[in-house]
């Protein structure tokens, strides 16, 4: 199994407490601030998938028989509600996450997105990617496209592209959004618990864009890539981005932080 952030960077200076968590533990703690904390990576996440999203939809829903789409670790459902808006009333959505405490904000997130409205269209449920070999619930069986935005960096790549297979019918289309290695390098995703000032943080794994292409060729997945030939998104923070994302984003100026790659499963 790969090496953790944690194990790469060994112990380093802090000048708050850090208390390093197993990973739906910490994400069930970070449910409570993880949509107000000010995260700029996630913030520049939801820039990108205005883009992103359209994209692949365009791809997804252009047979002529309704699709199902799965939104994998869906966290509180920050790219699962709007898909609402986005797609077709035949168009079924499901929300998968292994923490209760992040589907429990999404569920919240999800009724005030429905206005009161019966709208069954959604249905969230468990799994947990880390699980080998994975066990997705039923409903979430042959879908024609998965999304995952910023997961990636909590499962070994194995296991991650296990259970996106598991999931994702042949054919289908797989978008992947990930903090870069470039910044996992330095650094990985975490919080401060208001309550004690620690700083929490959840397993992390670096992984480098090329190693997610191979691993997801050997899972049985090619590169679908993008407009114009475009195979891997890469976005560096630059003073423009810094004026977008606020002054957590102004020390990774020059620094390559997130990447996105899109994945047809082979037939």
């Amino acid at each position: 199994m790969a090496n953790t952030i944690q194990e790469m960077l060994g112990a380093t200076p802090s000048q708050q407490p850090i208390q390093y968590m197993e990973t739906v533990d910490a994400y069930n703690k970070w449910a409570e601030v993880y949509d107000t904390d000010g995260n700029f990576l996630q913030g520049l996440d939801t820039i990108e998938m205005r883009s992103l999203l359209p994209f692949f939809l365009a791809k997804v829903t252009n047979a002529q028989q309704p699709v199902r789409i799965i939104d994998l670790g869906c966290g509180t459902g920050r790219n699962t509600v709007p898909l609402l808006s986005m797609t077709s009333s035949d168009t079924k959505i499901i929300g998968l996450d292994a923490s209760p405490g992040m589907l429990e904000v999404a569920r919240g997130a999800l009724d005030r997105a429905r206005n009161g409205d019966s709208d069954s269209r959604i249905t969230l449920g468990i799994l947990d990617l880390r699980q080998s070999p994975p066990v997705p619930p039923e409903c979430a069986l042959d879908a024609a496209g998965v999304i995952s935005t910023l997961v990636l960096e909590h499962i070994p790549l194995k296991e991650f592209f296990d259970g996106a297979s598991a999931v994702l019918r042949a054919g289908g289309l797989l978008l992947v959004t990930n903090m870069h290695s470039d910044m996992g390098m330095i650094s990985q995703a975490g919080f401060v618990d208001v309550a004690s000032g620690t700083k929490i943080r959840p397993t992390s794994y670096c992984h480098r864009p090329g190693d997610v292409v191979d691993a997801a060729e050997k899972a049985g997945f090619q590169v679908e890539g993008f407009e114009e030939g475009e195979k891997i998104r890469e976005r560096m923070v630059d003073e423009g981005l810094v004026e977008v994302l606020g002054k957590r984003a102004r020390k990774w100026v020059g620094i390559k932080v997130w990447f996105a790659i899109c994945f047809r499963k082979k037939a």
